[in-house]
């Protein structure tokens, strides 16, 4: 019988992978994130359903989540992470520092705390649960939803190796995985937060250019979207300079020296530049407020 909603450094793991964590883990917020760490952990073992107590407000959402990944649900923050040995933090920031005193009472002393709240460093959660608390901050992005994720992590202090261990296995879980020092977390948020959005521009771009030159708008887009695809598997997978794998493509007198020299004269690069620095500005600035 599935759940009803109660009313009160560089890697990817393998999809084979049977580890799995130890411990009743909580989700704080049942959106669109938290479908997708369900969706990654519970494909590659690394949790088991009957492990997993999602929250959130919406009782809709606690069904549809129940029905679909057959984990126990409810609209009680406080039931959820109540002895939990997880407790991941998938809220919209507005929403976290009530969701934190709530929690605060329940949380236990050596529960690891996963937060992939954007704005919302490590400090101030632990201002508002305790302060030795065990956080991991992530910054995930939307291609987590299809196993294709790029997610960087910022470590507290106190966290021992097995904690490490776990964070890293439940965002390898949803694609690739890196750690960095806190400061760093708007940099990540401009190039990989924010990266999908430009990458989707350049691909209608690509695609609107294969139109303009005579291409059916369906084939135009799959050519451009596979195209990009394939560029970053390669250039993942070979572990080259993206300058030297240009050159390979960039034959003398060639069609792609020729439309490289039309990027360059449009400033691409500059632009790509500037888009990164101007998202990272915004990004200190929201976590300022």
């Amino acid at each position: 019988m599935l759940p009803v909603c109660a009313t009160g450094t560089y890697n990817r793991a393998p999809m084979a992978d049977t580890r799995t964590i130890a411990g009743p883990i909580a989700i704080i917020g049942a959106g669109n994130m938290a479908e997708s760490l369900l969706t990654g952990m519970l494909k590659a073992g690394v949790a088991a359903a009957a492990q997993v107590h999602a929250s959130d407000i919406r009782t809709e959402r606690c069904e549809a989540i129940a029905k679909r990944f057959s984990v126990r649900t409810g609209t009680d923050n406080s039931a959820a992470v109540s002895g939990a040995a997880i407790v991941i933090l998938a809220v919209e920031p507005q929403h976290l520092d009530p969701v934190l005193h709530e929690i605060r009472p329940r949380v236990g002393d050596k529960a690891l705390v996963i937060s992939v709240v954007a704005g919302y460093p490590i400090g101030r959660i632990r201002r508002h649960l305790k302060p030795d608390t065990k956080v991991v901050r992530a910054m995930p992005n939307t291609p987590s939803s299809v196993l294709a994720g790029m997610t960087a992590l910022a470590l507290s202090d106190g966290l021992s190796d097995t904690d490490v261990k776990t964070a890293t296995a439940i965002f390898e879980s949803v694609g690739r995985v890196v750690t960095i020092e806190e400061q760093l977390i708007d940099a990540v948020t401009a190039v990989s937060g924010s990266g999908p959005a430009y990458v989707f521009v350049m691909i209608e771009a690509l695609a609107d250019g294969g139109v303009k030159t005579g291409l059916p708008r369906a084939i135009a887009q799959e050519l451009a979207a596979q195209t990009v695809l394939g560029a970053a598997k390669m250039l993942l997978e070979t572990g080259e300079h993206p300058g030297k794998l240009k050159d390979r493509v960039a034959s003398p007198g060639g069609t792609t020296i020729a439309g490289l020299a039309a990027l360059e004269e449009g400033r691409l690069r500059a632009t790509l530049i500037n888009a990164v620095e101007a998202a990272a500005r915004r990004s200190r600035e929201l976590g300022s407020e």
